[in-house]
Order: structure tokens, then sequence, then C-alpha cells
């Protein structure tokens, strides 16, 4: 039952994505990322809602203010309260209409537009961020499965010793220190497993926050051929264009509109005026217009400091840029450093260390057959082959953790 309702969530998750997957088909590193950006994720969503709803301020704070409407009765005779007594009793309306300062409506828009763009960046970094946190997810998940296997193996071949040495120990060839020590190694190759199924755990925690039930889908076999990275100069060229940034460049925008709403200020504000008075006992009525303004003059503590805080702010948001491009800067160099020495390092355990490993340990069997080595010699020479098997895992794990953490850095059309 529990394989049914398992294979029933992992079908679901696939279908938020378009595509369905067999909760037995093992999860290839494209797949967790197409999953994962495609899905409809309340940390999307979230960012879409606020561009959307600043779209809407735009259209709305761009529009004239609502009209002034003003009735009124004046000059009415307090003794008779009758409307024709005297000349001057009137029934008025009127109407207002404010004008905004300068190109205020405009640069309403304007702001309202740049906060929107801020958000659809914003939406931007966290698919780059959740594609990184995939991956790396993922290749710890692909470490931890495959590293099971190479210590059961491993825990096959101790074994496998100990049920020989049952028989040197019964017929006085061995002592019990012997096999006690087998028995260790073997208790600590178990203690081993115990911590990669801990490892596997987690990663796939991980990853469910992003793919749902395809996280426990198993780990393929073979890593992914990685593509080939740009230099470290390109992908320091094209920080500019990271999402992050171009958060920071809308923000600055931002500011930079602030700054010519902070001189519409200075600029008077209109309102024009119009109105009609209705007169009994066949006067004539009155109609009227007229024209208000607001006049700047005492600028100093109003105007001047609103354009000063505005200047500061955008300087702030400069200043913020300018940080975050030496954030990413540092984790470029950082990246590439790791990537290049890791580099190296997989290449010597390919050409090298793997292969002294097998053949010290070849060596050992033999020379524990003939008589020239003895146990604990052979239980080492197996262990280190083990050991070398696994650092050579881990650290093509962690080039390709050094590759995502680059590919998020210069962007996945690289």
């Amino acid at each position: 039952m529990l394989k049914i309702i398992g294979a029933m969530a992992a079908a679901f998750a696939g279908l938020a994505s378009g595509v369905t997957y067999a909760a037995d088909e093992p999860l290839k590193l494209n797949e967790a990322v197409e999953i994962a950006v495609t899905a409809e994720d309340p940390a999307y969503a979230r960012f879409d809602a606020r561009a959307a709803a600043q779209e809407d301020r735009a259209v709305s704070d761009s529009q004239l203010p609502d009209p002034t409407l003003r009735t009124a009765i004046a000059n009415v005779p307090t003794d008779t309260f009758a409307f024709g007594q005297e000349p001057m009793t009137q029934a008025q309306i009127g109407l207002r209409q404010e004008i905004p300062r300068g190109g205020t409506l405009r640069l309403n828009r304007y702001k309202r537009e740049g906060e929107a763009e801020i958000e659809r960046m914003r939406r931007e970094a966290t698919v780059r961020n959740v594609e990184l946190a995939v991956r790396l997810a993922w290749f710890e998940k692909y470490y931890a499965a495959n590293a099971q296997t190479v210590v059961e193996k491993s825990r096959s071949a101790v074994s496998e010793l100990i049920d020989a040495l049952a028989a040197s120990y019964a017929q006085g060839k061995l002592t019990s220190q012997d096999v006690l020590r087998a028995e260790l190694e073997l208790s600590l190759l178990d203690d081993r497993l115990a911590e990669l199924q801990q490892r596997q755990a987690l990663a796939e925690a991980e990853l469910s926050r992003f793919i749902g039930a395809n996280a426990s889908r198993p780990a393929p076999d073979q890593l992914p051929p990685l593509s080939s990275l740009r230099s470290v100069e390109e992908i320091e060229q094209r920080l500019v264009r990271h999402p992050v940034v171009r958060v920071s460049d809308a923000m600055i925008d931002v500011e930079e509109t602030d700054i010519e709403l902070a001189k519409q200020a200075y600029k008077p504000a209109w309102a024009i005026e119009g109105g009609y008075g209705a007169r009994g006992a066949d006067r004539p009525d009155f109609a009227s217009v007229g024209v208000s303004l607001t006049i700047p003059l005492f600028t100093s503590k109003r105007q001047d400091r609103s354009l000063s805080a505005a200047r500061k702010d955008k300087s702030a948001a400069e200043f913020d840029r300018a940080t975050t491009l030496l954030d990413l800067r540092r984790d470029l160099v950082r990246a590439y450093a790791d990537w290049t020495q890791l580099e190296r390092r997989v290449s010597l355990y390919d050409d090298a260390v793997i292969k002294r490993a097998g053949e010290t340990a070849d060596a050992s069997v033999s020379a524990y057959g003939g008589g020239l080595a003895d146990f604990p010699e052979l239980i080492r020479s197996q262990l280190a082959e083990l050991d070398a098997e696994l650092k050579r895992l881990e650290l093509r794990i962690e080039r390709a953790k050094a590759w995502a953490r680059l590919s998020y850095l210069a962007g996945d059309d690289q």
C-alpha cells in the first residue's frame, strides 16, 4: 500500500510540471531542475502577484485626483428664512479639480512600474537560487546513494573474510584478536552505511521541498555530463546581468524616479474651480470660475530636505549594488578555485590513486595467501581501497557542486 501511495504522489508531483515520471525511474539532474522551476510554487507566485499589484497601482497613481463637488445655500435671512427675500441669497453648486505638481502623475507611473520590475527580478533570482539548491541536493543524494553501493561491496568482502577466518581460527591458525579485528571493521562499515543513509535522507528532504515525492526516486548510477564552463573573466563580465544585481539596478531606477518626484515639489500645484449660484425672485443667477495654486516659498525645511533624502537613498542603493557585485565576485573566485583544484585531484585519483590502491589490495591478498603478510595488513589494504573509492566519489561530487555554483553565477545559457 505504501508503495502504491508513493507512486501516486510521485506521479502527481510530475503532473505539476506537465510531465509524468514513474516512481521507480531514476531521478536525473535535469529532470529534478525542470520539476522544481516549473512547479506551481508559492515562492514564485508571490512575486507575480506583487508585480501585478504594482502594475495596477501604476495606472491608479497616474490619474488625476477625483474632482470635488461642493453644494451650499448662502446668505439665507434668519428672520424669515425666505429664499427670495434678500438679493444675496443663493443656492450654490461648484466643482473643483486639482492638478498635481509638474510631472508627478507620469513619475508616479514610472515608479510603480519600476517596483513591478523589482518583483519580477526577485522572481528570477528565486528561480536561480532554486536551481542551485536542487542541484546541490541532487549531487548530495547521488553521493550518498552510490557511496552506499561501494561500502556494501566492501562489507561483503570483509564478511567473506570473517567466514574464512572462522575456519582458520578453529584450526588454531589465527588468534582471537584477528577475528575481533575483522568483526570490528565490519561494525564500522555498518556505521558508515548508517551515516550514508542519513545523508541520503537529508538530501531527499531538501529535494522534497522543491520536487515533492520525486525526491524519493532512486539516484542514477552515473553522473550526468557537465556542460563546459566559461572562463572566469567571461563569467565575471556576466555578473552584472545576474538577477540579484538586476534587482539592485531596478531599485536604483526607482530611487532615481524618487529624486525626480522630489524635484516636482518645487513646482506649484494647480486647482481649477467653477461654480454656479441660483437666486430667487427673478434675480439673475451668478456664475464663477477661478484658479488656485500652491506656491513653494519656504523650501529649506521641506523640499530641500526631501530632495536630499531621495539622493541619499539612491546613493545607498548604489552601494547595495556594489556590495552585491563584490559578494558575487568573491563567490566566483572561490567556486572557480574549487573547480580547477578539484579537476586536478579527480584526475590524480583516476590516473594513479585508485590504480595503486587496487594493486596494493591485490598484493596484500597474494602476500597473505603466501604467508608473507599478516591479517591486519590484509584488512588495512582492503579498507584503504574502499577509502580511495569513496574519496574519488566525494571529489567528483565536490567538483560537480563547484560546477553548479559557477552555473548559478554565469546563468544556464552558458
